[in-house]
């Protein structure tokens, strides 16, 4: 069955049979089978289930996964990364709290899953997070706000107020950059639209946390970096000031923005 296997994904044409090869391997434990599966992973949209149900039945299937999740996208990371957090915690715990999400939208069906499993209401609270753990963070945030219907959102995640706290300290401590103004500014704007309960807190927890953003939002510094780092002329400038920035009032998107801060 696994000499069937090994051939079926390393010499098959068609891509049902490299399938059932890879099932095969699936049912296995045989280590020397790790590069392999790696390797048929790669096409993770369509292999990445059976890849990561293959690797962590594996000794080292930790690593390899890291490995594979590194080089996947779309649905192939929603498997990979689902797998790192149903496999032992302790070794893929530091790779989870800074790089399992990529920004993508379909983040949102894993955000609350690696949030929960990697303890991040435990990282984000240390005074030693580091900026990988601080930025991604931000990203987390950011798509548990709105990942409804997909995944757990802040309403249903209870370190919640904890951890957005959190992150808006830590922020303050960070230099300026786009990503980060622009994260911090769209949680910032979930949490005003909806009542506090939908964001997993009370009113006092919300207006104290919105303002934690807001104060770093608005320094020249954080300003300057927002308006060197996004593109006037693309779509997301477009929505983002329409919308967000319009919502907050964000002083850096306002016409009448002193020239001394330009």
């Amino acid at each position: 069955m696994r000499q069937t296997g090994r051939w079926l994904v390393r010499h098959s044409i068609d891509r049902n049979a490299a399938t059932v090869g890879l099932a095969l391997l699936t049912a296995d434990w045989a280590e020397e089978d790790i590069p392999l599966i790696q390797t048929i992973g790669l096409l993770s949209d369509h292999f990445g289930p059976l890849a990561a149900e293959a690797l962590q039945r594996r000794r080292g299937g930790a690593q390899a996964l890291q490995w594979l999740t590194k080089r996947a996208a779309g649905w192939g990371r929603v498997y990979l990364v689902e797998a790192l957090c149903r496999q032992d915690a302790a070794s893929s715990r530091a790779w989870l709290l800074r790089h399992a999400s990529d920004g993508d939208y379909l983040n949102g069906y894993f955000a609350g899953k690696v949030a929960t499993t990697a303890h991040l209401h435990e990282a984000i609270t240390s005074a030693t997070a580091d900026d990988e753990l601080i930025d991604h963070t931000g990203r987390l945030l950011r798509t548990m706000a709105d990942c409804g219907g997909m995944g757990m959102t802040l309403e249903h995640y209870p370190p919640a107020p904890v951890v957005l706290a959190a992150h808006a300290a830590h922020l303050a401590r960070q230099s300026p950059t786009a990503n980060r103004y622009v994260d911090a500014a769209m949680i910032a704007d979930y949490l005003i639209a909806r009542p506090p309960n939908r964001c997993g807190c009370t009113g006092e927890q919300r207006d104290r946390i919105v303002q934690q953003y807001l104060a770093v939002l608005e320094q020249p510094e954080w300003r300057a970096a927002i308006r060197a780092g996004l593109n006037p002329t693309s779509d997301f400038f477009a929505w983002f000031t329409g919308h967000v920035a319009a919502r907050l009032r964000l002083g850096a998107f306002s016409k009448d923005t002193g020239d001394d801060e330009r």
